[in-house]
């Protein structure tokens, strides 16, 4: 497999709009060495897959090379998709791919950091303690790491794990940083529990759009789209500070919810894979189309935020987004937790599959 790399344009506007006002002021050589002090440069990689459903061994390995790839450029931070060992859908193989926290997902990103020394993150279906999680890690080259576990499963996802109540908020040698899950990156709570207490945003999607069979122009894509690629831009504004966003692409078939196990949903991932600075310019970006491989760009990480975008009172964050899927996903909290309660966690359990009967059934 070849791994692209795309987007390696320096964003050093923030950095020397800083240097040359502490110039400008007059302030030596001893005061602009400890304005630099206060900024730290990193070159990051976002990585795009183009997953097996399901397929953990197959997405490990895909994974794995886009990794070393990005090492192999001199990637300091490396970020991979939400579920980048499952990808996302509502399908029988997304149970036999839930993986233990420290399971292969976990082990293999713990080697790579170290003989890449490098961070990396990245999130997968992981189970503790008879649950399961949308759990990032975010795994230093000396073994340890930190976690995120997204708060709200969206749709389907709801089948598969549960959502998590830390704030995002993980502790790293450049400061804090935080970490955003697809769909949090568009709810105002999420930019609320970040805002003025992180130094860098790590995201990572798994964004599918209408099925195949929907009119290609449908309004709705194009809105889904353009929700997606606002995303770390917006969430970059609203927080002031740097987002690394990872991303699948690519066709997937699954199935339409478990009322209707039979009745196909086959689309594809979307990808957007991007970078985008503090003041919201994206530095770096991989289509959808481009398929798998890397982004790579210099950036700055400020010491303290500027955001220059106010936070929406509103839930949802994009003007974009269609009524109608907002009910749905408020429908999905309950009906993914019947599944989630009546088949994934005693799979956990058993190791075997069970019926899932819905309520109006019963």
């Amino acid at each position: 497999m070849t791994a692209p790399v795309t987007g390696c344009r320096i964003d050093r506007r923030r950095f020397n709009a800083w240097l040359l006002t502490g110039l400008a002021a007059g302030l030596g050589p001893r005061m602009v060495s400890a304005q630099q002090q206060r900024l730290r440069s990193l070159r990051v990689a976002a990585l795009q897959m183009t997953p097996k459903l399901g397929d953990t061994q197959a997405n490990l390995e895909q994974a794995e090379q886009l990794v070393r790839a990005a090492q192999k450029i001199g990637a300091q931070w490396i970020v991979l998709p939400e579920l980048f060992t499952t990808a996302a859908a509502f399908h029988p193989d997304m149970l036999t791919a839930i993986q233990p926290i420290d399971g292969s997902p976990a082990q293999m990103m713990r080697r790579l950091a170290r003989q890449g020394d490098s961070v990396i993150g990245g999130s997968f279906l992981a189970s503790r303690d008879g649950e399961v999680y949308n759990s990032f890690l975010l795994v230093f080259p000396d073994g340890h790491s930190v976690r995120h576990d997204k708060d709200q499963p969206t749709y389907w996802e709801n089948c598969y794990y549960r959502g998590g109540d830390d704030d995002g908020v993980l502790a790293s040698p450049v400061g804090d940083v935080g970490a955003a899950l697809c769909w949090e990156l568009i709810r105002s709570r999420t930019m609320r529990r970040l805002r003025d207490r992180v130094r860098l945003v790590l995201g990572g999607s798994c964004w599918w759009t209408l099925s195949d069979d929907v009119d290609p122009d449908h309004p709705f894509k194009s809105a889904n789209l353009e929700m997606l690629r606002q995303a770390p831009v917006r969430c970059a504004r609203m927080l002031g500070v740097p987002v690394i966003h990872a991303s699948h692409a690519g066709p997937f078939n699954g199935f339409f919810s478990p009322d209707l196990p039979d009745l196909a949903y086959d689309s594809v991932y979307l990808g957007e894979t991007m970078i985008v600075d503090a003041d919201g310019g994206v530095v770096a970006r991989r289509s959808g189309g481009q398929g798998a491989g890397v982004v790579v760009a210099d950036i700055v990480v400020p010491q303290a935020a500027v955001p220059s975008a106010q936070i929406p009172e509103a839930f949802w964050m994009p003007e974009e987004m269609p009524e109608p899927w907002k009910e749905s996903w408020l429908r999905w909290l309950q009906t993914g937790a019947d599944y989630y309660a009546t088949v994934t966690r005693p799979y956990l359990r058993t190791g075997e599959v069970a019926e899932f009967v819905p309520e109006y059934m019963r």
